[in-house]
């Protein structure tokens, strides 16, 4: 990063954004702009946020920060921000240079999912020392609050009973204990868990929501991430280790170099594993997705929860492995209809891959499908969820 952005940070993540603008490493942008202004205020009410410290300033400024019990609390009031908008408006690219430039001398950043992965280990572990009976959440809000005053949360989304079920109670104490949430999330509020088996129970949990965060909707008509695969082969013959490098090297782009982490998705009261994820972008290899037991419930899921999928090792299709091509023909329908960008590997060319026996004649649109799915037309099109 160079000195203006440095400067720029320590000014607020507003110059920070308008500094990267003046650079040229970002295109002006009205709704990330505006976001950006949001992100400042909350910057510049949280300069030396401390709520355990016992400095009679920051005492004042944790319940000044606290929300008032009631829906109409108003706005400086305000716990934090859930910033939400489809993939690819720059959400996280805007919460890091707000996290990078927060005078907040505990702050953590971290993915929703690994942030619920670590909550409900802690349970566990809360419970096998604790078999009494005890709440665990209590002392957990605590733990997490003495760690963190404020919490940047990425890719904010439930799909996991067991996690909806927590939230209410977690959250809650949570903002009793005068943590900071910022959150991004490619859902609003009120259709997270949506369509869910108990989703009733978790209702209170998104009034709470609304009742603590500034929802700010990123309404840009522009995917920056979709510019991405613009002019870069998404298709690599044959599967080797020059291949798996592009591979690497196209999931690191469109992340944008996030970690990436295993993610549970929820299929008809199922959970599906996806190995390897991150920023709305999945990873597989074709012995996993194509193999094993799915069906297109399973496809559907992925190809409405990722903007992008990364496919290591397409073999070539034949008689002698018909089940795994026919879910592949499934699989690359759903991708196709939700315009997901596909980035893959393979041992020949798409309309080489299934040339003979039965089956090869029906491959033939998906061949044409995949062939289509490399053209900048096809890359350019926004994600359908």
């Amino acid at each position: 990063m160079d000195v203006e952005v440095d400067l720029a940070l320590a000014s607020g993540p507003l110059l920070a954004y308008r500094a990267r603008v003046a650079a040229g490493d970002l295109a002006p942008d009205s709704a990330q702009a505006l976001a950006a202004e949001r992100l400042q205020a909350l910057w510049t009410k949280l300069r030396g946020y401390d709520p355990h410290s016992r400095h009679p300033a920051h005492s004042f400024l944790a319940r000044f920060l606290r929300p008032k019990p009631t829906e109409g609390a108003p706005e400086d009031h305000a716990n934090g921000l859930y910033l939400v908008g489809e993939v690819g408006r720059g959400k996280s690219m805007l919460m890091d240079l707000f996290f990078a430039a927060a005078d907040v001398p505990r702050r953590r950043r971290i993915h929703f999912h690994r942030f619920m992965q670590d909550v409900h280990a802690r349970i566990h572990a809360w419970k096998r020392e604790n078999p009494d009976g005890a709440d665990p959440i209590p002392p957990l809000a605590d733990a997490i609050a003495a760690e963190a005053a404020l919490l940047c949360f990425d890719e904010f989304q439930v799909n996991d009973i067991a996690d909806a079920m927590i939230l209410g109670r977690l959250f809650q104490a949570l903002f009793e204990r005068a943590v900071v949430v910022v959150a991004t999330s490619n859902t609003l509020p009120d259709n997270l868990f949506k369509g869910q088996p108990g989703r009733d129970a978790f209702l209170p949990f998104i009034a709470l929501l609304k009742r603590n965060l500034d929802v700010l909707v990123l309404q840009g008509d522009r995917d920056w991430r979709r510019t991405r695969l613009r002019g870069k082969p998404t298709w690599h013959v044959p599967a080797d280790r020059r291949a798996e490098a592009a591979l690497d090297a196209a999931f690191s782009e469109l992340t944008g170099g996030a970690a990436p982490h295993p993610e549970r998705l929820t299929v008809t009261g199922r959970t599906l594993g996806v190995p390897l994820a991150a920023e709305g972008v999945a990873r597989f290899d074709f012995e996993t997705l194509c193999k094993a037991a799915l069906g297109p419930g399973d496809y559907l899921a992925i190809a409405t929860h990722f903007h992008a999928l990364v496919l290591d090792d397409i073999p070539r299709l034949s008689p002698e492995n018909y089940d795994a091509a026919r879910r592949f023909i499934t699989l690359i329908d759903a991708l196709y209809e939700h315009r997901v960008k596909l980035v893959a590997s393979a041992a020949a060319e798409p309309d080489q891959l299934y040339q003979r026996g039965e089956g090869a004649k029906a491959f033939e649109r998906t061949a044409s499908r995949l062939i289509e799915m490399q053209s900048e037309e096809y890359l350019a099109q926004p994600h359908l969820t």
